[in-house]
């Protein structure tokens, strides 16, 4: 990320060294919508609307036209301007046409507008006219006579379009004047013909009679509907109820005289029985009564139900009598209206006529007070402040293209960092691996190369083919014996090399190992997914530091293919698990011992053609089962996972397996796909060991030795058997 900003600073400053300077010029200047005028009546026809939102931006596209460069490439002569046109008429050029001048100056034109530069100021009528140039005269000169150009071509417009409306409009208004006097004319020539006086409705007889027949027509119409409505109402009644009909009737006389006799006939019933001749003489007279209401009740209702149809009758026919002199007066009326249509027509035509008259008249008043107010130069565009000439370039600017180059060098190399991190597919960190095996992180082991350019020594060997590159000098405090250069491997770190971090992770590995699992661990299983993650150090590592602490530990060579025990040991061609699962050597035959105190060594032997089937045989159990007897713990070294099925047939026989997958190096695919062999060939895995791991610049100081400061720098200057005392502790 540090080179890709650096490349790009460098090229902003080399770009600011070879660019040309630029000069940038800027008039400011004010457009309003109308122009200040003393007569606030009369509208600008070159401008638009007040709330036409097209009008700010239609100025805005009108000050970058090609009409108006053209304009001021002639007013200032720019075709003639050696700063602007170096080149000029070509020597010895023939006469130029009109068409050739015209295709020249829209050249220049065009060149002009891509100096131009038109920034409206938000919220404001405001906008700042600006150039650019390699000469600072030039960009003010130019700048300014935009500004001119753009105000002289507005005063320019409204003068024209006023003139041509000033003649549209006299023409207008004499078209007019002899139309509306045909028209007057004509009613006048029409009244003759028809004879209408005035069609006002307070002095024509007709109306007024028609208005008064149709009033008295609609209370006839009210009278017959009462008429009749009480008729049916009569008609419908029964007698019974004659005198609920009728009021002031002598049947309503009788029908109280009856209930007085009902209700004294009912208090006396109280006292006296009815057989009481007082009692049945009172019956007797309300009985009579009754019947003289009910006889007084039929003919009372025959006489109402006469004098109502009576009534209505005369209604009917005085209102039949009223409609058939409403509709003579109705077809009277449409007579007169028929021949009062044209006559209005006549009227509103020439009333509509001579309203435009007038506001002809108006307008072409207003317009000729605009056309003397031209002289004077009004316009709605001001100038606010004029261009000057520029004190200095504004292009190129060296903070801004070094800003430039630094923000988009860093903003390139995060994207850079963030790419390359997206396209590696291997698996990094710890977290990473424990969410996509689910399995748990046993130790991370540093980079021994990376401890080597820390200055603890030089690259130690890791995995396949790594070797010893030599230590580090480092001064040795007074009365220390300087130690012997030797080969140190990885392979044994902790045996020679027992206070370095890389000793002290495999201890950790030791410490998690042993606390992993409540069961007896005695075979213990190493493999990985894929050549060169370190399998066969871990191995190795783990036995040495299960020996120092005191147990008997074997180490066996479970790789068949490509053995390494055998030259890490120094122990040649001798016997080995191949000898013995061949029936070519016995247990005893095939165990080494080491210089490692507590550590024996069983070797591959011979590279035997079939190792998945020597593995695969009864012998590797009887072997194991042995072994379990004989020593406190079994490390068997196996060969990857992925590649040959050797691990997984050694690790159904061990306790448990211990997978080894090396940082930035295996893949995330390839290192699931080992966890998911192993489980469905039910291998128990112990857990996962991260080798080579790079942390960041210092990470892994704060984050494990920040408070043992140096932690392994000073290994081989504590004396002489310092290493010793270590690897006892």
């Amino acid at each position: 990320m540090a080179l890709v900003t650096g490349l790009a600073v460098a090229f902003a400053v080399a770009q600011y060294l070879v660019t040309p300077r630029e000069y940038r010029a800027t008039s400011l200047i004010q457009i309003e919508r109308r122009m200040a005028m003393p007569l606030r009546g009369i509208e600008d026809t070159w401008l638009e609307n007040w709330w036409n939102v097209e009008y700010y931006p239609t100025q805005y596209r009108l000050l970058t036209s090609r009409g108006l460069a053209e304009r001021v490439v002639l007013n200032l002569r720019l075709d003639q301007d050696a700063e602007f046109h170096p080149g000029g008429a070509p020597a010895g050029a023939g006469p130029a046409t009109a068409a050739d001048d015209e295709a020249a100056v829209g050249a220049l034109a065009g060149r002009l507008l891509g100096g131009l530069e038109i920034v409206p100021l938000r919220n404001t009528q405001l906008v700042e006219v600006s150039f650019r140039s390699r000469s600072p005269g030039l960009a003010a000169r130019i700048a300014n006579g935009v500004v001119d150009a753009y105000i002289d071509w507005g005063i320019e417009t409204r003068a024209s379009m006023a003139g041509k409306a000033s003649t549209f409009f006299g023409q207008q208004i004499e078209a007019l004047k002899q139309e509306i006097a045909d028209k007057e004319t004509q009613l006048q020539a029409y009244s003759r013909r028809t004879d209408i006086v005035s069609l006002d409705p307070a002095s024509n007889v007709t109306l007024k009679r028609l208005e008064a027949l149709n009033q008295d027509y609609i209370k006839a119409v009210s009278a017959r509907i009462s008429l009749e409505a009480r008729l049916r109402e009569l008609e419908a009644a029964p007698f019974e109820r004659a005198s609920e009909v009728l009021e002031g009737t002598l049947v309503e006389q009788q029908r109280s005289e009856l209930l007085s006799m009902e209700r004294d006939y009912a208090t006396k019933l109280n006292v006296y029985k009815p057989e009481w001749p007082a009692m049945v003489e009172l019956e007797t007279r309300i009985e009579q009564a009754r019947l003289n209401l009910e006889s007084s009740s039929r003919q009372a209702l025959e006489r109402a139900r006469s004098s109502a149809r009576a009534d209505y009758q005369t209604a009917l026919r005085q209102e039949q009598s009223l409609a058939a002199e409403l509709d003579s007066a109705k077809a009277e009326n449409r007579q007169l209206n028929s021949a009062a249509v044209e006559y209005n027509n006549l009227q509103i035509e020439i009333g509509t006529k001579r309203q435009l008259l007038d506001e002809l008249l108006r307008k072409q008043s207003e317009t000729d007070v605009t056309s003397r107010l031209q002289a004077t130069r009004e316009s709605n565009v001001r100038v606010v402040d004029k261009a000057l000439v520029p004190g200095g370039p504004f292009r190129p600017s060296l903070s801004r293209n070094l800003t430039l180059g630094a923000g988009g060098g860093l903003v390139a190399g995060v994207a850079l960092v963030f790419l390359l991190a997206y396209m590696d597919r291997t698996l990094k960190t710890q977290d990473e691996l424990e969410r996509l095996l689910e399995l748990p992180v046993l130790t991370v082991v540093p980079d021994v190369s990376g401890e080597g350019r820390r200055g603890l020594f030089g690259g130690h060997g890791y995995g396949y083919g790594y070797g010893a590159a030599g230590e580090r000098r480092r001064r040795r405090p007074p009365g220390v014996e300087k130690l012997p250069v030797e080969a140190v491997q990885i392979e044994k770190l902790p045996h020679h090399r027992p206070r370095l971090a890389v000793s002290e992770a495999y201890r950790s590995l030791r410490t998690a190992l042993l606390l992993s699992t409540a069961d007896e661990l005695r075979v213990v299983a190493v493999s990985s997914a894929v050549p060169g993650e370190g399998k066969t150090s871990t191995a190795v590592n783990l036995a040495i530091v299960l020996a120092q602490l005191g147990r008997r530990v074997l180490l066996v060579d479970g790789d068949l293919r490509k053995p390494r025990l055998h030259a890490l040991f120094g122990l040649g061609a001798r016997p080995g698990l191949v000898t013995y699962l061949t029936h070519a050597a016995t247990l005893e035959s095939v165990v080494a011992t080491t210089d490692v105190p507590n550590l024996w060594v069983t070797p591959c032997g011979p590279l035997p053609p079939n190792p998945s089937e020597l593995l695969a045989s009864d012998r590797l159990g009887e072997f194991l089962a042995w072994a379990r007897r004989s020593f406190d713990m079994v490390v068997v070294d196996t060969a990857p996972t992925l590649a040959v099925t050797d691990a997984i047939l050694v690790g159904r026989r061990s306790d448990g397996t211990v997978l080894c997958l090396r940082a930035g190096y295996v893949l995330r695919r390839d290192a699931r796909a080992c966890r998911e062999r192993l489980r469905q060939s039910e291998v128990r895995v112990l857990g996962a060991v991260l080798n080579r791991t790079r942390p960041a610049a210092g990470g892994y100081r704060r984050g494990y030795g920040a408070g043992y400061g140096d932690y392994g720098t000073g290994e081989g200057y504590g004396g002489p058997g310092a290493d010793e005392r270590a690897a006892a502790s």
